[in-house]
């Protein structure tokens, strides 16, 4: 997903806005916002996939502490 933000930034910085339509100008402006929200989703992914692996290893070494 990061590496499809980055190309989607990319993109949207390379375009000329001096040129657009007014059209144009709020579809830029929507693909902005929606881009912002994907980076948002990401970073929150990312935290939840930290959180997941914490609590995997604590049921991990729980399972093994109780083996014993």
């Amino acid at each position: 997903m990061g590496d499809t933000i980055d190309e989607t930034v990319e993109l949207l910085y390379t375009i000329n806005q001096d040129h657009l339509t007014v059209d144009q100008q709020i579809a830029l402006a929507q693909a902005y916002a929606a881009l912002a929200q994907a980076e948002r989703l990401n970073m929150i992914n990312e935290r939840l996939y930290s959180i997941h692996q914490i609590l995997n290893n604590w049921l991990v070494k729980s399972a093994v502490e109780g083996v014993r």
